[in-house]
């Protein structure tokens, strides 16, 4: 936001402008360790504020429903053909508000109410769009849900065959919230050649490390549709994309506009956009292979103290903390201890959780923020330092007061962008 712009706010609205000064130091002097949060591009926070919020543009480039569209178009035009050029995908949906309703598009678009659809367990690793039963998409249609193996935490694919075979899905589905592995997309796209079904994955989460260059490409297996949110670990602004061969392009884009919703956000269009743009430098790769590095320098840090992680390690941006199991502290209390010290991340059900979710048995980490300020290695063995010495000395005050003081330190020696 421009500084004529705060000033204004700061006159006219004194009370939300101590708000967004108070996040501003909190990110400042903070640590983002969430891995589905992430420091986005200054150019798009220009974009998100920009006089493109004031336009309505409902309908598709060169099919609109109101005038004026010149600009709207080109911002669209270019969105859409960055995406397919990142994701080497024949078409794509870049109107979608957000990752759940993406999700939605999909299966309304694709499916019947009733339909079966073959996605991962919430405790295991999957989304409330991948079929919870408190989500109103675990209620239009069956979901049968696929566990992870109890003994290491992995996918066992000929269970998920064999519950394939079984149930008939019309939609196979992978892709994860809380699962620290990468994803054997041959092994899915077989279970769903094998009934008939299409293929699909979320990758919210991981986007960006495709994107990269470092996680595998899920349309380079023949995977048919590809879910994606912007503002993870592509860095973008809180938007979703449907990616998708062209066979479904014309039923993905009906699904969307006018099945889901009407005119879509076209500051946000802008700023998924730049943030395409900017996937597609060789920069870009370099962030992606140094998020991988950072999140296994966390794990191995972890594991060399004793503590316990969900599936004994990592494969991508995230771990899982068995919080439990290692300190005697559920979810919710690590997550406000390690708040005091200025680290902020999630508590986080873990595989068959025996606690409720507001108070779960572990927290989720990742790295793909602390990336993008300039951290490496040395810096995530201080940061896994200091939360264990917090959660092994929860009442121990003076000393979370210090870590916080030398967290605010490093912090200041690497400045979030786009916050003055």
């Amino acid at each position: 936001m421009q500084q004529s712009h705060l000033d204004l706010l700061k006159a006219n609205d004194p009370e939300i402008h101590a708000a967004l000064e108070g996040e501003s130091r909190r990110q400042r002097l903070g640590i983002e360790l969430i891995p589905s949060e992430n420091y986005t591009y200054p150019e798009v926070l220009c974009t998100l504020g920009s006089i493109f919020t004031n336009k309505y543009a409902e309908g598709y480039p060169g099919r609109r429903y109101y005038g004026g569209q010149t600009y709207t178009d080109r911002i669209e035009d270019l969105a859409r053909e960055r995406a397919k050029a990142v994701f080497r995908c024949e078409h794509a949906n870049v109107q979608p508000l957000s990752g759940s309703p993406m999700n939605q598009a999909v299966y309304l678009g694709l499916l019947e109410p009733g339909d079966t659809i073959l996605a991962m367990d919430l405790s295991h690793g999957g989304h409330l769009t991948h079929g919870a039963p408190v989500s109103h998409m675990g209620k239009l249609f069956n979901f049968v849900r696929y566990t992870t193996d109890p003994t290491d935490g992995s996918i066992d694919y000929d269970e998920v065959m064999r519950l394939a075979k079984e149930t008939q899905p019309k939609l196979v589905l992978c892709g994860y919230t809380s699962y620290p592995r990468d994803i054997d997309y041959d092994a899915f796209k077989a279970i769903a050649d094998a009934v008939g079904a299409i293929t699909m994955v979320d990758a919210s989460h991981f986007a960006g490390l495709v994107a990269g260059g470092v996680l595998e490409n899920p349309f380079d297996h023949g995977f048919d549709i590809m879910t994606t949110t912007a503002h993870k670990s592509l860095r973008g602004p809180r938007a979703g994309l449907v990616l998708c061969k062209e066979q479904f392009a014309k039923a993905i884009d009906k699904s969307v506009f006018p099945g889901l919703q009407g005119g879509p956000h076209m500051n946000t269009v802008a700023g998924i956009a730049v943030t395409l743009g900017k996937a597609m430098e060789p920069e870009f790769k370099d962030y992606a292979k140094q998020v991988l590095v950072n999140a296994r320098t966390m794990a191995d840090a972890f594991l060399a103290e004793g503590v316990s992680l969900v599936t004994g390690g990592t494969d991508n941006h995230m771990l899982v903390v068995n919080t439990e199991e290692s300190f005697g502290l559920d979810g919710k209390v690590a997550e406000e201890l390690l708040d005091t010290i200025s680290l902020t991340v999630n508590k986080q059900i873990i595989p068959d959780d025996p606690n409720p979710p507001l108070k779960p048995s572990g927290i989720r980490i990742g790295t793909p923020a602390a990336t993008t300020r300039g951290m490496t290695e040395d810096h995530m063995k201080h940061l896994v330092h200091w939360m264990i010495q917090t959660l092994k000395a929860p009442s121990n005050t003076a000393l979370h007061a210090s870590i916080k003081s030398e967290v605010e330190t490093l912090c200041r020696d690497f400045p979030v962008p786009g916050i003055s």
